[in-house]
């Protein structure tokens, strides 16, 4: 019987396949695997704008939302309708170009003796041995969460009308009352917001020292520098990005202070938080209150925009 053919599997010349190999293909060459089921198309089928849906819905409830309501009000005036003539009546008020002037002169004061003041602080606790300066530091920390209002009660407590400084001057004195009673007077106010709003410009400078080298300051030294060259030439220029910054936070909380002057008892002292609280609470005029209200925003995130450009260019 003729036997069966059998298929060539002798090796091609150099370089090619055998007849087997070339009709089945190698049988040491990899198999493509087999694809499964892409865990991921399930995923893709929602669109990612979706998931910041929640937030930004949140975030228009609670915030926007308002916002909108006070920005609605301040056209609507009490006779109907949608009209600027609100805004016109304000603008047109004395009330309010006096807030107006009071609150940037105000802001401006305090964050200038903030920075002042910060600065000497900060260079004394970083540079400066003494005991107990890291603890100094620290309550640094846990003094950026105490309200506005305790610091103003504390000062009434030193220097109001029935304080410790004026009681201790009758008693020495004899006389009827004591000569400590600018906390009333916009002088007070600026006292106490440069005391409370300080250590927001010494946290940033504690932390930009924090990161100078001693030794540029120890060779100034041994180079003949006095102390006051060295603040010029060494610290100032490493403060300020941290200056910036903490001023520009400083200016922002100050021109929204409510507190402070609510707790002072100024009465001669009208900013436009306070003329808010006035204009809706004891006068009734809901939409002068919501024009004011919707000024104090359009500065407010005027400077916050500035606050963010300088941190963003000074690094800090």
């Amino acid at each position: 019987m003729p036997s069966a053919p059998t298929a060539d599997v002798r090796p091609g010349p150099s370089g090619s396949r055998s007849v087997l190999e070339r009709r089945t293909g190698s049988i040491d060459s990899p198999r493509k695997p087999v694809e499964g089921p892409d865990r991921g198309a399930g995923d893709r089928r929602i669109p990612r704008f979706v998931w910041a849906l929640p937030p930004v819905a949140v975030l228009a409830l609670v915030f926007l939302y308002p916002l909108a309501l006070v920005v609605q009000q301040s056209v609507s005036p009490d006779e109907g309708g949608t009209s600027l003539a609100p805004y016109g009546d304000v603008f047109a008020s004395e009330s309010f170009r006096s807030a107006l002037t009071t609150t940037v002169w105000l802001a401006v004061g305090s964050t200038a003796g903030c920075l002042a003041l910060g600065f000497v602080l900060a260079m004394i606790i970083a540079f400066v041995p003494f005991p107990g300066g890291r603890a100094v530091a620290r309550f640094i920390d846990v003094f950026l969460s105490f309200p506005s209002f305790l610091i103003t009660l504390a000062l009434l407590f030193i220097y109001g009308n029935a304080g410790m400084a004026n009681g201790l001057w009758t008693d020495a004195t004899g006389a009827s009352s004591g000569p400590f009673d600018f906390l009333t007077t916009p002088w007070g106010v600026l006292l106490a917001e440069v005391t409370y709003f300080t250590p927001f410009v010494m946290r940033p400078l504690l932390a930009a020292f924090s990161q100078l080298d001693t030794a540029q300051l120890e060779v100034a030294s041994s180079l003949g520098a006095g102390p006051a060259r060295i603040v010029r030439q060494v610290i100032l220029p490493e403060a300020l990005p941290a200056l910036a910054a903490g001023g520009s936070l400083v200016l922002v909380m100050c021109l929204n202070e409510f507190g402070i002057v609510l707790f002072t008892g100024a009465k001669g002292v009208t900013t436009l938080p306070m003329l808010v609280y006035s204009k809706a609470i004891l006068e009734s005029d809901y939409p002068a209150a919501c024009v004011v209200a919707v000024v104090n925003i359009a500065i407010s995130v005027g400077l916050y925009s500035l606050y963010r450009m300088v941190s963003r260019r000074v690094g800090a």
